[in-house]
This record gives structure tokens, sequence and C-alpha cells, in this order.
């Protein structure tokens, strides 16, 4: 491996959603640099927080259209049957809700679960509850991402939190998407549901960590039964 690829392997990529952010927070560091050394400290570590909170680095994603991969990177938090909101037209029965809790600390770009054609894109207004409750499905600030896949319609839905005040979406409805492909961010910490058609089986657990394009979170056609797992 030569130096310019250890470089680039440190210095992870950041999207482009950041750009401004990072622009804003360093300006306000230089400016409280003449007026406190203190102050510019803190907003150097500020501004190197903001710039790693909009990483954007690759990921290798199972091709395999039997695999759900996670949307997020985080902290699965819930994994069972749910009704997913009324807006994305899937009906009301329940479907297997897959949840992935993302942290400040959590890489925020969101990927596609499955590949397949975006029949629908819905965003409701709603509250800032704490995106770990389960609640937060159906009374928090949403947008929701309906997508045709090869085993039925998966939806991926971007749930804000009680930092995060902006769902970022920019796929389109009638546009194909490939698994692991990125749609969109939420920013300074929320969640994200997979809800999954029949024949779904879930193949991680409560607690566990997941990884965006990379983490396969459900199967289809595999075993009825989730793993057993344990933490050790």
């Amino acid at each position: 491996m030569s130096i310019a690829d250890t470089i680039r392997n440190v210095f992870v990529p950041v999207h482009r959603e950041g750009y401004p952010f990072i622009a804003g927070f360093a300006a306000v560091t230089i400016l409280l640099g003449f007026f406190s050394t203190s102050l510019f400290w803190i907003g150097a570590i500020l501004t190197a927080w903001c710039a790693y909170f909009y990483r954007d680095p690759e990921r290798v994603t199972p091709v395999d259209d039997r695999l759900v991969v996670s949307p997020a990177d985080g902290v699965v938090s819930a994994v069972g049957p749910a009704v997913p909101p009324r807006e994305l037209g899937l009906g009301n029965a329940e479907m297997t809700r897959i949840s992935v809790f993302m942290n400040v600390f959590s890489c925020h770009v969101n990927r596609a679960p499955v590949r397949g054609k975006i029949v629908r894109i819905e965003h409701r207004p709603g509250k800032f509850l704490n995106a770990e409750l389960d609640k937060a499905s159906q009374e928090n600030e949403r947008n929701g991402v309906v997508i045709d896949s090869p085993n039925g319609q998966v939806a991926a839905v971007q749930i804000a939190g009680l930092v995060a005040r902006r769902i970022v979406c920019w796929a389109d409805v009638g546009g194909n998407i490939g698994v692991g492909e990125r749609f969109g961010l939420i920013r300074f910490g929320s969640r994200v549901d997979v809800f999954l058609p029949a024949g779904a089986v879930a193949r991680v657990a409560v607690g566990q960590t997941a990884v965006a394009g990379e983490t396969v979170l459900a199967e289809f056609g595999g075993a009825s039964h989730a793993p057993l797992v344990r933490v050790s």
C-alpha cells in the first residue's frame, strides 16, 4: 500500500451537504480566536466534529437480491412486527420493522436497503421526540421512501429526533436505485426504520451495531427464524 493510499484511508471523504456547516464552524472558530485562545480550541474541536459528522466513507455492499442491508450506521433498536406509516400506502397490516438508531457520532448518510424502483416518497411534519422511543415512528417528523424491489415493496423511513431537525432526501420518484446507494441523510442524530414484506427473516438483534450498506439486516427465502445471539 502506498503512502497516498494510507492517507486516503485515514482521511474519509466529507459529503458536500456538510460543506456550508463546516465552513460556518471554521469561520466562527477563527473569529473566537481573536478574543480567546481557549474559545479558539473549543471551536476547532467542534469544527472537527462537524467534519467527522458529515463523513461519507465508501462501503462494500453485498449484491444479492435475497439480502436487505442496513440503511444507516448505528445500533439496532427494534426488530419486530409494526404497522407502517399510513402515508406510505403499504396498508394496515403489520410488516417486519427493523430500526437503526444513529447518535451524533454516527455517519448519517443513508443508503438504500434493497435495489428497485422508487415508487413513493412522502414527507410528514411532526414532533422531535427521542428517536429511540417506539412512538417516534408515528409521531416524529419523517420522510418515507418506498422501493419496489424484486421481493416486494420495501420502505426506508428517515425519522428526526431530539437533535435532528433536518431530513435530506435526494432520491426521485420513478427512478431506479441500487442496493447500498446513497439516498439521503439526517442531521445530528436520528433513526431509520425499514419495513419489509412477508418472507423477510431478520438477521440482526436489538443492540447489534449496524453499518450502512454493509450489515445484512434481513434475508428473503432463508430459514424462517431469526438467529440466536449472545452478548460477550
